[in-house]
């Protein structure tokens, strides 16, 4: 089952993954675009999980702001 996390919590861990993984986010957005096109959101997470070695709630984190962000441009 997926946990939720608020936007406050979100932005919390995705202020700390920079500093937890080397990579700024904006890289780590650029690794999920041009990664394996899954469709399902716990897919990418354990890609990312597995390929990458991140730990679950910072490829939760990436991959909720991937989304976020890829919805937006819809608009």
């Amino acid at each position: 089952m997926s946990q939720l996390f608020s936007e406050e919590t979100h932005r919390n861990m995705l202020s700390r993954i920079p500093e937890c993984t080397g990579r700024e986010i904006s890289e780590w957005l650029r690794t999920v675009d041009e990664g394996p096109a899954f469709f399902r959101f716990d897919e990418k997470v354990s890609w990312l999980r597995g390929e990458h070695n991140l730990a679950h709630g910072h490829a939760k984190a990436i991959v909720h702001e991937y989304d976020l962000r890829r919805a937006a441009r819809k608009f």
